[in-house]
């Protein structure tokens, strides 16, 4: 057997965690041939719930669990870990502003990339899921300068999940048929989901999307609004945010980036900007990258953008600068 991974789940005591933590656990993200150290963060007054999800990780009696780490302590958390799942932060709730979350999430995430950069391996692979995702990404990365910029991330697959079904249900296919949805900017309701380069297998014929779906009135403005607003509507409904579909995506997410995904498919990840697409330099901006089995990524260059795509894209971007302003002066607080 391979050496143990050691993998950090913040939040670990929350919601989505405890729709993750299974998952990791069996296999499902690293392969399953791949033994797994679990480090579980939370906050010292949820210590006595996380105990309990220690617990039901002990009984569910895994072959690849080699040991589960409770901590309250955010340098014993952080110390020597492979990758970090971060997914605790203080959660949005129903009429709660971005900018109020913000405020309160942005001194968490400097904190933690301080102790990634003091003690866990230079070569780790962080994804920040709390939200606002992307601005608390670029603090982490911001505060752990020791640790290359790209190995930061943050999650832009839920929307790309949710637009792929969206397609999937429109034409009445297996999600499975759907490919190359993208996911452009923040992962707020001013993303862009773009079906430009989406491609489905309609009988065993590929064909794109939009030719499929015939209709781009609906891709413009019902399916954009649909998965710009989809985490708000869960929010409505479940008076909860989005716990199982948020979990999967962070499955998704980190087992694409450790794998690769085949030749011709792209996937969204919110990652820095390297100024293509004349996004800024540094942002912490979702695009469409390809993966490689090596555990690194690229952004997939020179696409064409049409003026529909370029406002979209620029509206995201201009939400994020002024996020990363606000931040950067919540950190100086």
């Amino acid at each position: 057997m391979a050496e143990p991974l050691r993998v950090l789940v913040t939040g670990a005591a929350g919601q989505i965690a405890y729709s993750l933590l299974y998952s990791v656990a069996r296999g499902d993200v690293f392969g399953k041939d791949q033994p797994i150290i679990l480090v579980l963060l939370d906050i010292a007054p949820m210590m006595e719930v996380l105990n309990g999800v220690v617990m039901e990780l002990m009984d569910c009696s895994l072959p690849l669990l080699a040991q589960v780490i409770p901590s309250c302590d955010e340098k014993e958390a952080f110390k020597d870990v492979d990758v970090a799942m971060l997914v605790g932060a203080m959660p949005r709730r129903e009429g709660m502003e971005r900018k109020d979350l913000l405020a309160a999430n942005v001194k968490i995430f400097k904190s933690q990339g301080q102790a990634i950069d003091k003690v866990a391996k230079k070569n780790i692979k962080v994804v920040v899921v709390g939200n606002p995702a992307n601005t608390n990404a670029y603090i982490c990365k911001k505060y752990a300068p020791s640790i290359p910029p790209q190995n930061f991330t943050a999650l832009t697959r839920l929307d790309q999940n949710r637009a792929q079904a969206q397609v999937a249900a429109r034409l009445g296919v297996p999600n499975s048929a759907v490919r190359n949805c993208v996911i452009w900017g923040n992962h707020s309701s001013t993303q862009y989901p773009d079906l430009t380069y989406a491609v489905v297998n309609i009988k065993g014929e590929e064909v794109k999307a939009r030719e499929a779906i015939k209709d781009d009135n609906w891709v413009k403005n019902e399916f954009v609004k649909t998965v710009q607003q989809r985490g708000a509507a869960v929010i409505k409904a479940r008076k909860l945010s989005s716990a199982m579909s948020a979990a999967k995506a962070i499955v998704d997410h980190v087992h694409d980036w450790w794998f690769g995904v085949p030749e011709g498919n792209m996937v969204s990840m919110a990652v820095p900007s390297d100024g293509s697409y004349g996004i800024e330099e540094g942002l912490i901006y979702s695009f469409p990258v390809r993966t490689k089995p090596d555990h690194t990524y690229e952004i997939i260059k020179d696409l064409p953008i049409d003026d529909f795509s370029r406002e979209k894209m620029d509206i995201t971007m201009k939400e994020l600068v002024d996020e990363k302003n606000m931040a950067m002066a919540a950190c100086q607080d």
